[in-house]
């Protein structure tokens, strides 16, 4: 069992990438935070479209960026890294540029610039994982990828606190957001493309292969297990406040502390835990984080079991137990499959996980709310039950 020093924050910019990258990063997740959590209300305030529409239009974005993500895989695979990080924030300029060009109740402009800014928003993990597994390896490597997740998380959250405040400048105030995020996204794509990371182009293949032990069933396996794993990052979203304000009838200021904690805790936390972890394997920490999050789903049960008065304080307990469970996850998942996949096809390696990342995404919130209609032990066994069932899959 190997051993771990801290990493100095010089490596640790090193391994991200470099400091013009490390300011990238800093400045598209600002970019992110100011709009995507508000993409809907600017379809229905800004352009007078119906919520039914613009859900419609959001969806169509994110399903496009998912079936973009072979391509962007074969594209790593053929040495662009610095090049493919830099079109994902590209693109979303001309998704931001589609946006301030809409007219009010104009539907084609707003669903196209859904499209392009979910292509960028789905390429972009795959394209950053994979320059970082370019000029780092090893422990190095994954502390890299978790601050950029602690970093990333940061951005949004200061984002997201800038946006809430100019909502109320109503319809003027929301394009001006709009205007700002895109040229957010331009400074970060012009510093991204002045780093100029590339890597050896790979030779053609279709399939990932496992190195040596790891055959391609490994990969599969995890692939699997991801998607239900991914569920956690929709808990704090989606399934505590709907716990809380429709089972337990508390007040919807718990459910923004969640949140926020939540948000704290991944950047204060990520990066030292993901560091500490480094002493086990990734398949071992990646089974951990199942067990740890399918221990705090029967917390849940429990603490929705204690009714109005100390329900919703419990739950915000238990709340901490699963975001470090979600961090341990996140500290390991991608690192995990950047040790498996070899170099050859880390692109498409890294693409269908991002695939399975997008549709757990997507069904997670289809599958909470139906679990949840069946009562307190449909929702919290069923999710604990299914993790722990991944957590074994991944363990074998």
């Amino acid at each position: 069992m190997a051993t771990t020093t801290r990493i100095q924050p010089r490596t640790l910019v090193g391994a991200s990438g470099g400091p013009r990258y490390a300011v990238a990063l800093a400045v598209d997740a600002l970019g992110t935070g100011l709009l995507r959590p508000f993409l809907l209300l600017y379809g229905v305030t800004v352009l007078s479209l119906s919520a039914p529409v613009t859900g419609t239009a959001m969806t169509v974005g994110i399903v496009a960026g998912l079936v973009c993500m072979p391509a962007v895989g074969r594209w790593l695979d053929r040495g662009a890294r610095s090049t493919v990080v830099a079109a994902s924030m590209l693109v979303r300029v001309l998704g931001v540029a589609l946006l301030l060009a809409a007219p009010a109740g104009h539907v084609s402009l707003f669903v196209a610039a859904a499209l392009f800014l979910g292509i960028g928003n789905q390429a972009w993990p795959a394209a950053h994982a994979a320059l970082v597994a370019t000029v780092a390896h090893g422990r190095e490597r994954d502390a890299a990828l978790a601050a950029s997740r602690a970093l990333r998380n940061a951005g949004m959250g200061v984002g997201a606190l800038v946006a809430t405040a100019c909502l109320a400048g109503g319809t003027t105030a929301l394009r001006a957001l709009a205007a700002v995020t895109g040229l957010t996204y331009l400074v970060a794509a012009a510093l991204v493309r002045s780093v100029r990371v590339h890597a050896p182009a790979a030779a053609d293949s279709t399939e990932v292969r496992g190195t040596g032990h790891e055959p391609a069933p490994r990969m599969r396996t995890l692939l699997i297990a991801n998607v239900v794993y991914v569920f956690c990052l929709n808990v704090p979203e989606i399934a505590l406040p709907l716990v809380l304000v429709t089972q337990l009838h508390a007040s919807p200021v718990w459910s923004a502390v969640i949140f926020v904690a939540n948000t704290v805790l991944v950047v204060i936390l990520q990066v030292p835990v993901t560091v500490m972890m480094s002493r086990f394997s990734q398949r071992t920490a990646l089974v951990l984080a199942g067990v740890v999050l399918s221990a705090s789903y029967l917390g849940f049960l429990v603490a929705a079991s204690l009714g109005h008065g100390w329900g919703a304080p419990a739950v915000a307990v238990v709340s901490v137990v699963c975001t470090l469970g979600e961090i341990v996850y996140a500290g390991s998942a991608t690192a995990l499959v950047t040790h498996l996949a070899p170099a050859h096809v880390l692109g498409r390696a890294l693409a269908r996980f991002q695939l399975s990342t997008g549709f757990g995404l997507a069904v997670s919130p289809a599958a909470i709310t139906t679990l949840a209609a069946h009562g307190p032990a449909a929702l919290w066994g069923g999710l604990a039950a299914a993790t722990l069932l991944s957590a074994s899959v991944v363990a074998h």
